[in-house]
């Protein structure tokens, strides 16, 4: 696999996000999961992404166990401020004191010496984003973090942050039909230098084309509450999903392979990290870094999926709020 520079930290051109191995997506298999890992290191995925919210916990503790005998190949990513309590109400804590006691927590889980990406999960309103990053810097300083980067962070908050230490990436949700970060975000990373990390780039799997009705997803699966998976909206974005699908028949890639192949093509800056928990998904997903797209198949994306085409926010409002624009 191609190598990808976010800021001065080398990738694989696609990560992993594993989050979906224990929670959000229905059941998970361990077994399976770890595997998947194992498989997406031989196949040169380098960046891994947890966060110590996914379980909350477990996910990052399944992560150490996968990678205990190769962490020398692991860019390892984990982000906090995501607190999650009883009833599973959560809330947002970016104060200096819980950014250390949150990374020693997580050093803990995954069983490592360091991180290699530590994100602010979510840019907490009621703190300084200076204070924030203040604290994440020490963390550098200390070994404990070789580099920081912010999650769905808005420019203003971005150009303070990297005020006070160098942000290596941001975190957004950015794909064929989520294009937010072309508002302005986009633009202000390739400014300062910062790298660019797409999360969800297959719309949360709608963009694979497999999912066709709500029964389709398992019933504790948290899409089941996301505006564009239900009613009116899920059979609008069917009609979206179909025409990507049918322009990747054309291609003769699959309709994931497709959305990947469209986000790498948005900026050698840029690193999609598809998550999956099975190793047929994975290997699917970096193919998607062989295929080449157009200028003319580029336009023909854009014109049946302009910005803006998706139906419906791509969260529930309540999770909408803690989005810094």
């Amino acid at each position: 696999m191609h190598k990808r520079k976010l800021r001065d930290l080398e990738v694989g051109a696609i990560g992993l996000g594993c989050m979906g191995m224990s929670e959000f997506y229905g059941p998970g298999d361990e077994r399976e999961s770890i595997a998947t890992i194992h498989r997406a290191l031989d196949l040169g995925v380098t960046l891994l992404d947890t966060a110590d919210m996914y379980g909350p916990h477990t996910n990052e503790e399944l992560v150490g166990r996968a990678i205990a005998d190769r962490r020398d190949r692991v860019v390892l990513a984990t982000k906090f401020g995501v607190v999650r309590g009883p009833n599973n109400a959560r809330a947002i804590n970016g104060k200096p004191d819980y950014v250390k006691q949150a990374c020693d927590a997580s050093l803990r889980r995954l069983r490592v010496e360091h991180i290699d990406l530590y994100y602010q999960h979510r840019v907490d309103p009621e703190t300084p984003i200076e204070d924030t990053v203040g604290a994440m810097a020490d963390l550098v300083r200390e070994g404990k973090v070789r580099t920081i980067g912010l999650s769905e962070a808005g420019s203003e908050t971005i150009r303070r942050a990297n005020r006070v230490h160098p942000i290596t990436a941001l975190q957004t949700e950015y794909s064929i039909w989520t294009r937010d970060p072309e508002d302005g975000v986009l633009a202000t990373c390739r400014e300062l230098g910062i790298g660019f990390v797409a999360y969800s780039p297959l719309g949360r799997g709608f963009l694979t084309g497999q999912i066709k009705k709500q029964d389709d997803l398992a019933a504790d699966d948290f899409r089941r509450f996301s505006p564009r998976f239900q009613g009116e909206n899920f059979f609008k974005n069917l009609e979206l999903v179909d025409h990507i699908t049918a322009l990747a028949a054309h291609k003769g890639v699959a309709p994931s392979q497709l959305a990947l192949a469209w986000v790498l093509a948005r900026g050698k800056d840029i690193v999609p990290i598809p998550g999956t928990k099975r190793r047929r998904w994975l290997e699917e997903n970096v193919g998607a870094e062989q295929i080449t797209l157009t200028p003319d198949e580029l336009a023909k994306i854009d014109a049946v999926a302009p910005k803006g085409v998706a139906a419906g926010e791509r969260y529930p409002a309540q999770v909408m709020s803690s989005v810094n624009r």
